[in-house]
């Protein structure tokens, strides 16, 4: 199955390398570089799945990641973090805040597959 996956993250550097990752798995990246875009671009596009950085001007990843399930039309969409922030706490906050699943940066290409696999299968 062909997924539509949405990159949320600030850094050209991050966002250019998750494309590449999941354009040669054959999947769709979409791309919002902050927590408002990936708002819109979610509503719009109703992506598969959501992978989400934590720190990022204004809106962070935790903040976005309860609206999204807060809003009827984005709630259904499983989120994926993908983060530098690799302490325990953080990994719990994401997944309280609905995550289904905490990659760290770098990123471990086979652990991001896996996780975007059982997403996208949920």
């Amino acid at each position: 199955m062909i997924a539509k996956v949405l990159i949320v993250d600030d850094s050209p550097t991050q966002v250019y390398a998750l494309t590449k990752l999941i354009e040669n798995w054959g999947h769709t990246a979409l791309v919002a570089e902050n927590g408002d875009q990936a708002l819109e671009i979610a509503r719009e596009e109703q992506p598969n799945v959501i992978l989400m950085d934590v720190v990022m001007p204004g809106m962070n990843g935790f903040q976005a990641t309860r609206n999204l399930f807060k809003d009827q039309a984005t709630q259904g969409i499983p989120i994926v973090f993908v983060s530098s922030k690799d302490g325990e706490a953080d990994r719990v906050w994401a997944m309280r805040q609905g995550a289904v699943a905490y990659v760290t940066k770098p990123v471990n290409p086979d652990v991001l597959l896996n996780a975007i696999t059982d997403a996208v299968a949920v």
